[in-house]
C-alpha cells in the first residue's frame, strides 16, 4: 500500500498543502471548521505526519536519553521500564543505552545522546568520581536528572531512594528477631548508592548493638555473593545475618548456604536490597529492601519535564522513603 503523503490529505479535505500542515502543526492558526475538516481527512487516510519534523520545529525532538549501568542487572531494567512508561505519558520517546559500569564507555554514551539532540538525559552514574566529568559536561549542554545514583558538583536534580532509612529497616528487623552480629556483603565503594549503604549498615548496627563481623566487597553480582558467602563461612564464625547491599547478591548468598548445608533462616538470617521480582522466588523467598520504581521514575520524568517546560528553579534532591518486605530468609 502507498504511504499516504500530506498531498493526499490536502486534496481530500478539498484545501492546500499549506493549510494541511498549518491544521496538522499548529505553527498557525486556521478556522475550527477547516482543522476539523482537515483532521478528518487525515484520520480517513490514516496520515501520521513526520512527527520528528514537527518536533525539529518545536525545537524539540520528544526524546529522552537514558544511560544506567547495567540492563542485565533487575533493577535497572525494571526502572528502565517505568520511566519509558512515564516518559510515553509525557508523549517523549525512550532512547536507552549501558554503560557497562565503564564511566568511559559512559562518557561516549553521553556525547553520543547529546550530539542525538535529545531534548534530555537521565542518568544513574557509573562511578561516583571518575564519571563526574562527562555528567558535567552532558548537564551542562542538556537538562539533566540523577537517578538512584549520583555525582556531586554538577548542577541537575537527582531523585533515589533513602538509602540510610533502608537500612535502618533492615537493622532494626533483624534486631527484632534477636540478631546480634551480622556481616555485610556489598560491591566495591565506587558509587554514591554503595557507599551510603555500607555506611549506613555500620550506623544502624552500633546503634542497635549489632556487631558487624565483616564488610565485604566486590560486584553486584550472583557469582559475588556466592564467593564472598563461601568465605565467610568457611573462615567462621558464622554471624547471624548476613546483610546484602543488592538482591543479586543476597541471591549467591544463598545458593553458598545451601551448598554448605547452611539453613537459612535456621541457621543464619539473609537480606537484599532492590525487591527485584525474582527475590519472591528464591529459596528461601527474600525478605528485602524494596524500591520504589514507578515513583523514581514519575519523579525523574517531572523534574525533567520541569525543566523543559522552561520552569525555573533550584536543583532538587529527592530521597523516596523506602519499605522492608519481609519473607522466609528471615523467618516469618
Amino acid at each position: 500500500m502507498a504511504r499516504v503523503t500530506i498531498r493526499d490529505v490536502a486534496e481530500r479535505a478539498q484545501v492546500s498543502t499549506a493549510t494541511v500542515s498549518r491544521a496538522l502543526s499548529g505553527a498557525k492558526p486556521v478556522s475550527p471548521a477547516v482543522a476539523e475538516q482537515v483532521r478528518r481527512a487525515a484520520d480517513e487516510l490514516g496520515y501520521a505526519g513526520n512527527g520528528i519534523a514537527s518536533a525539529l520545529r518545536r525545537s524539540r525532538t520528544d526524546t529522552v536519553g537514558m544511560v544506567v549501568p547495567s540492563i542485565t542487572n533487575p533493577f535497572f531494567t525494571g526502572l528502565v521500564e517505568h520511566v519509558e512508561h512515564a516518559l510515553q505519558e509525557a508523549g517523549r520517546q525512550l532512547f536507552l543505552c549501558s554503560s557497562r559500569s565503564d564511566p568511559g564507555l559512559e562518557a561516549q554514551r553521553l556525547r553520543s545522546l547529546v550530539a542525538r539532540q535529545v531534548d534530555g538525559i537521565i542518568i544513574s552514574p557509573a562511578h561516583g568520581s571518575l564519571s563526574t566529568p562527562a555528567v558535567h559536561r552532558a548537564a551542562q549542554e542538556l537538562p539533566l536528572v540523577q537517578v538512584d545514583r549520583y555525582v556531586t558538583g554538577v548542577d541537575s536534580d537527582w531523585v533515589g531512594v533513602d538509602d540510610d532509612a533502608a537500612l535502618g529497616l533492615v537493622a532494626e528487623h533483624l534486631s527484632a528477631r534477636g540478631v546480634r552480629s551480622a556481616a555485610f556483603v556489598s560491591s566495591r565503594l565506587t558509587n554514591s548508592s554503595t557507599e551510603l549503604r555500607v555506611a549506613g549498615f555500620r550506623r544502624h548496627a552500633d546503634r542497635l548493638g549489632i556487631a558487624v563481623t565483616g564488610v565485604h566487597l566486590g560486584e553486584y553480582s550472583i557469582a559475588w555473593g556466592r564467593q564472598a558467602a563461601e568465605q565467610l563461612l568457611r573462615e567462621g564464625p558464622r554471624p547471624d545475618a548476613v546483610v546484602c547491599a543488592d538482591d543479586l547478591i543476597a541471591f549467591g548468598v544463598l545458593q553458598a548456604c545451601t551448598a554448605a548445608g547452611v539453613r537459612v533462616p535456621g541457621d543464619v538470617l539473609v537480606t537484599g536490597f532492590d525487591d527485584v521480582p525474582f527475590a519472591a522466588l528464591s529459596n528461601p523467598p527474600l525478605t528485602t529492601v524494596h524500591q520504589p520504581q514507578r515513583e523514581i521514575a514519575a519523579e525523574a520524568v517531572r523534574l525533567l519535564s520541569r525543566v523543559l517546560g522552561d520552569e525555573h528553579a533550584a536543583p532538587s534532591r529527592t530521597a523516596l522513603t523506602p519499605s522492608l518486605t519481609v519473607r522466609e530468609s528471615t523467618g516469618r
